[in-house]
């Protein structure tokens, strides 16, 4: 398969051509890796090059992408295959998208303060009392969404299937110490926030996250994006490939502060999870809002199109405008992220841009997207975001997990090509920039 790759054709800003219309062209591309299939607009072709080339050098055994601008599908691709010698990965075909749940999961929680049934600025005691203690007295409910609880793991060795279990969970994390006071530091609470959210969620609506999803977002929205997932959906699934323990990863930042300290925030995050598999069926079904979602690339990007377009889209409201605004604007930031081990930044419950690609031993642990854009990365590199500065959602999911934490380089070059086609110029300086 020969591709031009990025760079060497013009590019011409997408705000100078015509505005995205019915102008989809069918794809079909034969790479080693398996078929490449679906719709582009022809102003996206360095996009859909990108993850095509992603196929046939980088090492992809099944994905999907999808793009919107302005609330039109301008890209919607899928290709190869759902285990690494196994039937091709089609249009329905969906995975886990680890991390990116998150997004689902903080999209409720600004949903019930936008309509007024949660105050971000009040102490989570107000909704939920039994968290009050063990130096949780203090803590506020945005704590909860931008890391800064002080709860990104367990000490207490957890029960078989303990993530499985929703109240077990939320009786754990009631009780728990928090690693350092509420507020005064952040660590990514990469599993916990399932339940320190949810519970949110679930105090102020009344609905568990996965049920306030369902019915508030992904089914008015048309949006295949589950958080617990029905068994009828099963067949659909590709299973996860883990990405290889090699030196890289041993000797990773986070690798290092485990062994540093083996009973702290790290150690406990990546350790004490009760036997938990992303492969297995409990995972699927069991409700864990920062984990175990389920969808595909055109899923990520339906969730985040209205967020695009200032906060509905199709007859749909999700949030206003001032819910919208503070959902974009940095709540933490830090040189050392308590849990992760590098720079981190945060809204409340989604990243923004972070570049740390001149960092010593941070290979896969960036994310550069625009400063107006906000969304989540999954373990292994699937991502979904907004991007109200220039209208534009974005899904990315696949089966093969990369290296890292952030984006690998099949990621970030889907991103790249998105944005060098909505006309951007540069992220030298650590975001993209017009």
């Amino acid at each position: 398969m020969s591709l031009r790759r990025l760079g060497e054709g013009p590019c011409v800003p997408y705000g100078l051509r015509q505005k995205p219309g019915n102008i989809m062209e069918t794809v079909s591309i034969t790479t080693d890796a398996g078929a490449v299939q679906g719709a582009c607009d022809p102003r996206f072709k360095g996009l859909l090059e990108a993850f095509a080339d992603n196929f046939q050098t980088r090492g992809e055994v099944g994905a999907s992408l999808c793009l919107t601008v302005e609330g039109k599908t301008v890209v919607d691709l899928w290709g190869g295959r759902k285990t690494v010698d196994g039937e091709a990965w089609d249009r329905d075909t969906v995975g886990v998208v680890f991390s990116c749940t998150k997004g689902a999961s903080a999209l409720c929680a600004h949903m019930a303060a936008d309509r007024g049934l949660l105050d971000l600025d009040t102490p989570v005691t107000r909704y939920w009392p039994e968290f009050g203690q063990a130096g949780k007295e203090g803590a506020m409910v945005s704590m909860m969404l931008d890391h800064s609880v002080g709860l990104p793991g367990l000490r207490e060795k957890l029960k078989d299937g303990a993530y499985y279990d929703y109240d077990y969970m939320v009786g754990m994390l009631e009780r728990e110490t928090p690693f350092w006071k509420p507020g005064t530091r952040n660590g990514y609470h990469g599993v916990t926030s399932a339940w320190t959210v949810g519970e949110m969620v679930r105090r102020s609506t009344g609905k568990r996250m996965g049920v306030f999803l369902r019915d508030e977002v992904a089914g008015p929205l048309g949006v295949d994006f589950w958080m617990g997932l029905p068994e009828e959906h099963e067949a659909r699934v590709a299973p996860m490939i883990a990405a290889p323990v090699d030196d890289a990863a041993r000797t990773s930042r986070i690798a290092l502060g485990m062994r540093a300290d083996p009973t702290g925030p790290t150690a406990q995050f990546m350790i004490n999870s009760g036997g938990f598999s992303a492969n297995s069926r409990a995972a699927r079904a069991a409700e864990i809002g920062s984990a175990t979602g389920v969808s595909n690339g055109r899923g990520l990007a339906g969730l985040y199109a209205p967020l695009a377009n200032g906060g509905a889209l199709n007859g749909v409201r999700l949030v206003g405008a001032d819910t919208l605004t503070r959902m974009g604007q940095v709540s933490v930031a830090t040189h050392e992220d308590a849990t992760l081990m590098i720079p981190t930044r945060f809204s409340l419950g989604y990243m923004k841009s972070m570049d740390n690609r001149k960092l010593e031993n941070t290979l896969a642990c960036s994310a550069i997207l625009s400063e107006a854009a906000f969304g989540h990365v999954g373990a292994g590199g699937s991502l979904g975001f907004a991007d109200p500065g220039c209208a534009m959602s974005f899904g990315y999911s696949m089966n093969r997990m990369g290296p890292g934490i952030l984006l690998n380089d099949r990621g970030q070059s889907l991103v790249d090509a998105a944005y060098l086609a909505m006309g951007y110029r540069t992220n030298v300086g650590g975001a993209w920039t017009r």
